[in-house]
């Protein structure tokens, strides 16, 4: 399994353990989750991987990821 193929699984895993937890805002919550414990670098290869389209990613998970490119664009 690639380093990507982790990330994605991992991402995938976060979406929907917290989705059960936190039903009414799972991609915030998988968002927030890959906010605070991924490392910058983990943070940066899944939003380059969903930038090659993010096709193996969740729904949950890529809307996840998505906001955290909207959230990193918005700092900058």
């Amino acid at each position: 399994m690639s380093t990507t193929d982790h990330l994605v699984y991992m991402a995938n895993q976060i979406a929907r353990e917290l989705a059960s937890q936190c039903p009414d805002r799972p991609v915030a919550a998988t968002r927030d989750h890959i906010r605070q414990f991924w490392d910058p670098r983990m943070r940066e290869a899944i939003l380059g991987y969903l930038d090659r389209g993010g096709e193996h990613l969740s729904d949950t998970a890529r809307g996840a990821v998505r906001l955290l490119r909207e959230n990193a664009e918005r700092a900058d």
